[in-house]
C-alpha cells in the first residue's frame, strides 16, 4: 500500500501539472480519488477534473489548504499573493509542496502557522504522460517522512531525487526547463532528416524515438554517456563524422549557457523578478 493511501491532498492551482500529479495518483492507485481536492477560478476546469478523476473540486482556496498535504501549483509569479489568500488556513501539521519555480521554502514558511512543514519540488512537463524527473528538497522543518511522503507523490509521474535546497534552481534550469532544449533539439534533427529526403512523419518518429531510448539506455544502464556515445561510433563510421560537425557548430557551449541562463532566471523569478 502507498504512503499517501491514509492521507488527503488538496492542490491549490490545477493547471497541467496538478492534472499530471492528480492522474499519477488516482489512476496508478496510490489514493483514491476522495481523498483528492483541487481549487481553481475556473468552473469548467474543475468540472473537467471532476468528471475525469472523480475528485473533489471546489474555487475556494481555503478549503483545499485544510487538507493533510497541500500542493501549492501555481505561478511564481502569484505565490505571494496566494499565500497571503491561505497561508494562516493552513493547520499546525500540515506538509506543504510547492512547485513554483525560484519561490524557496523560507519565504512558504514565513507565511504559514508554527507547525507547518514545507518541501520544494522542481517536476517537468514529461510528468503529463508519466515520466517526469523531479528534484524535491526540505524546508527547515520537515521531516525525513515529508520527503517520504514528496517522493511518493512524484514518483507517481517519473522518478524523483532528493537534492538540498541550494541546487533546485539549477535544477530549474537543466530538467524543469530541459524539455524545450530537447524539443528544439527534436526539431532539429527532424528537419535534417527531412532534408536528406524522409518524410517530415518518419523523420519526427525516427529522432523522438531515438532520443527516447538513448535517455532509456543511458538511465537503465547508468553508464556514462561518453561511453555510450563510443559504442555508436565506429572508426572511419557515419557516427563519428556527425559528431565532427557538431563539435564544429559549438554543440555543447550553447547547452550549458541555456542551463546557466535558465538557473539565473529561477533565482530572479524567486526574489520577485518579472
Amino acid at each position: 500500500m502507498s504512503i499517501l493511501a491514509s492521507q488527503t491532498i488538496g492542490f491549490i492551482g490545477a493547471g497541467n501539472m496538478a492534472e499530471a500529479l492528480i492522474r499519477g495518483l488516482v489512476n496508478g492507485k496510490h489514493i483514491a480519488a476522495d481523498r483528492v481536492a483541487a481549487s481553481a477560478p475556473r468552473k469548467e476546469r474543475l468540472d473537467e477534473l471532476k468528471a475525469q478523476y472523480g475528485i473533489t473540486t471546489t474555487s475556494d482556496n481555503k478549503v483545499v489548504a485544510k487538507n493533510q498535504i497541500v500542493v501549492l501549483s501555481v505561478k511564481p509569479q502569484i505565490m505571494d499573493k496566494l499565500l497571503r489568500e491561505v497561508g494562516e488556513h493552513i493547520r499546525p501539521g500540515t506538509l506543504v509542496i510547492s512547485i513554483a519555480a525560484g519561490v524557496d521554502t523560507e519565504t512558504i514558511e514565513a507565511a504559514v502557522p508554527d507547525g507547518v512543514r514545507v518541501v520544494r519540488a522542481m517536476p517537468n512537463t514529461p510528468a503529463l504522460v508519466g515520466a517526469g524527473a523531479t528534484a524535491v528538497s526540505a524546508g527547515r522543518h520537515a521531516s525525513e517522512e515529508d520527503l517520504a511522503h514528496a517522493k511518493a507523490l512524484f514518483d507517481a509521474v517519473g522518478i524523483t531525487v532528493v537534492l538540498d535546497e541550494s541546487h533546485l534552481d539549477a535544477v530549474t534550469g537543466l530538467s524543469g526547463s530541459g524539455p524545450a532544449y530537447i524539443f528544439l533539439i527534436l526539431e532539429a534533427l527532424a528537419d535534417a532528416g527531412v532534408k536528406v529526403g524522409l518524410s517530415r512523419r518518419n523523420a519526427q518518429r525516427l529522432a523522438a524515438q531515438t532520443v527516447m531510448g538513448s535517455a532509456k539506455l543511458l538511465l537503465d544502464t547508468d553508464e556514462h554517456p561518453g561511453r555510450l556515445k563510443d559504442m555508436v561510433t565506429s572508426p572511419g563510421g557515419t557516427a563519428i563524422a556527425g559528431l565532427h560537425t557538431l563539435e564544429e557548430g559549438g554543440l555543447r557551449t550553447p547547452r550549458i549557457h541555456a542551463v546557466e541562463t535558465a538557473t539565473k532566471r529561477a533565482r530572479e523569478l524567486g526574489r520577485g523578478g518579472k
